[in-house]
């Protein structure tokens, strides 16, 4: 017998939690669905789309950076500084920009100089590659 409280409604997907940026296809024989968002903001300002993808990049790979939590978070932070920056409605200033990105830099820095103990196979390169990267795009 089913339990009242608990109904089993199987006639479409079912949320018990909020959902946003989340795209779905229900009953389809075949669908094609696109979506491009840039660690959850806006559009990206003309002129700055390759370092919104760096950016983006950076943080899909920071996890594997091996990372202590806390600078990890720091470098999360700065990089969503830096796409908030450039995914404004209005303009993004450029002195604005040059600062999120040059605190994205600093979070790597440690990374890079190999300051930071306990980082990743590779980590140290990655983290120098990124800052040469973003150095070269602002």
């Amino acid at each position: 017998m089913s339990d009242p409280r608990n109904p089993n409604d199987h006639h479409g997907p079912r949320f018990d939690a909020p959902v946003s940026h989340a795209q779905f296809a229900w009953g389809n024989q075949s669908v094609t669905q696109n979506q491009q968002n840039v660690g959850g903001h806006g559009a990206v300002a003309p002129g700055f789309e390759a370092l919104a993808e760096l950016v983006t990049e950076l943080l899909r790979q920071l996890p594997q950076a091996g990372l202590a939590d806390r600078d990890r978070e720091d470098a999360e932070a700065a990089a969503d500084e830096v796409l908030a920056t450039i995914t404004r409605p209005d303009a993004p200033e450029p002195g604005r920009v040059r600062r999120a990105v040059a605190a994205l830099k600093g979070a790597l820095a440690p990374v890079a100089t190999g300051v930071v103990a306990g980082t990743a196979v590779g980590a140290q390169e990655w983290a120098r590659a990124a800052i040469e990267g973003l150095t070269g795009l602002v």
